[in-house]
């Protein structure tokens, strides 16, 4: 993996390279705190207005959410694709306006199958406007530098939570919920459809010297790939079913729903902070051992939530802790690609590996709030997570290169030596230990 101190003129801010759109990096850093903000945390915080209002189900109304994450997971592989090839300003431009089209049909919305039809597109905005198409971007633009400026937007898109949730929850205790809606979809306009129309200009840099497509195929077919989506999969599962029960887990155990929203606020704090540390650890480990020690933090998390009847604010710093787990899981996956297999077909690549593990976090809302009934409620579901995280672990495990001369691979390198290695040799990160 590139070595998160070096290059350091113009990493940060793209001055250094003039190909680099210099507003590129702060641009997304707002547009990611704003598009996961409203088009994602939103919606748990104004699921119990919601449901009140409209008579819908909790599992119905959810089930149309989970919906657009699977309509994301599936969209993400073309749009890989598109990015890979025209760059991100099309794509996210369109997914801004899509987005705010989205959440002002879900307000106005006059009965279940519109709002379900609106969440729907909603999804095809979300593959194009949250994390893969900033990390392509930056991958591409930001070269041997692309670990410091993904580090950077997910340190911000870490903040989503944070900021809109309390706002959201706000919102919701003046306001009717569908006024909500309209309230943060003239937001999301505002701020992402111009930053993306004006920060995205520069020309999209060409693809690195590349192996033959069919050793593209051969590395997506791969007993280390599938092993790796394997891993992923359970994870992301996991990790989106416990971020959707945080708030109905804390109201079971006492608390009321703003203090929830606050929880859920502060976990996105936590991812923050989570991604602020994850240099040092990426720094100290090979990546099949990072990848082990986080999906198990995870699933230690997660286990701790389930077991812990309170007080309140322990849950609450419980609910920090995971977080911070989250933000380097992020990272994490940003880099999994890259640190195996090069830059080349980022966009692709990173599409077929993530695909799965959406569409895992597709389901996991709507299938954690069905469990939870079965399991004796979000304690009981909080630990079967724990559980599945654990089994991840151990795939992660499985996923490490079986020989030096698998596809995609190159010898093994120590994080120490690899910091002594040639420039060069940063766009292909062979560390696999």
């Amino acid at each position: 993996m590139t070595d998160l101190h070096s290059s350091t003129s113009g990493a940060a801010t793209g001055t250094g390279d003039r190909s680099r759109p210099r507003a590129a990096l702060p641009a997304l850093c707002a547009t990611q705190i704003t598009s996961w903000g409203i088009v994602y945390y939103a919606f748990p915080v104004l699921l119990p207005h919601l449901t009140a209002d409209t008579g819908w189900s909790t599992s119905a109304a959810t089930a149309a959410f989970s919906a657009a994450l699977l309509v994301s997971a599936l969209a993400g592989i073309p749009v890989g694709r598109i990015l890979d090839r025209r760059g991100p300003r099309a794509v996210m431009i369109t997914g801004s306006v899509l987005a705010v089209a989205a959440m002002l049909a879900i307000a106005m919305a006059p009965n279940l199958y519109v709002f379900t039809a609106a969440w729907l597109v909603a999804g095809i905005a979300m593959a194009a406007t949250f994390y893969q198409p900033a990390f392509a971007a930056l991958t591409r633009w930001w070269g041997p530098d692309r670990v410091r400026a993904l580090t950077i937007v997910t340190l911000a898109g870490g903040l989503a939570s944070t900021v809109f949730a309390p706002l959201t929850a706000t919102l919701a205790d003046h306001l009717n919920w569908r006024t909500t809606y309209v309230v943060l979809a003239v937001i999301l306009a505002v701020v992402t459809i111009p930053a993306h129309a004006l920060a995205l200009r520069a020309p999209w840099p060409p693809a690195p010297p590349t192996a033959p497509a069919a050793s593209r195929t051969q590395i997506a077919r791969s007993r280390p790939f599938l092993l790796l989506t394997l891993a992923f999969t359970c994870s992301g599962f996991a990790m989106y079913a416990v971020v959707f029960g945080l708030v109905p887990l804390l109201t079971e155990r006492g608390a009321d729903p703003t203090t929830a929203a606050w929880a859920l606020g502060l976990g996105g704090a936590g991812q923050t902070l989570g991604r602020m540390l994850y240099a040092t650890l990426a720094r100290s480990t090979g990546v099949t051992t990072r990848t082990t020690i986080l999906i198990a933090a995870g699933g230690a998390t997660t286990a701790a939530l389930a077991l812990v009847p309170g007080p309140i604010p322990l849950l609450i710093l419980l609910a920090v802790l995971a977080g911070v787990v989250r933000g380097n899981l992020t990272l994490l996956h940003a880099t999994a690609v890259t640190d195996r297999w090069g830059t080349a077909h980022y966009g692709r690549l990173s599409g077929l590996l993530s695909a799965p593990a959406a569409v895992a976090a597709a389901i996991a809302p709507w299938t954690g709030a069905a469990l939870a009934g079965s399991l004796g409620g979000y304690g009981g579901l909080f630990l079967a997570l724990a559980i599945m995280s654990v089994l991840a672990a151990f795939l992660a495990i499985a996923s490490r290169y079986p020989a030096q001369g698998a596809i995609g691979y190159s010898a093994q390198v120590s994080p120490a030596r690899r910091r002594r290695q040639q420039p060069a040799q940063d766009e292909r990160c062979p560390d696999n230990q």
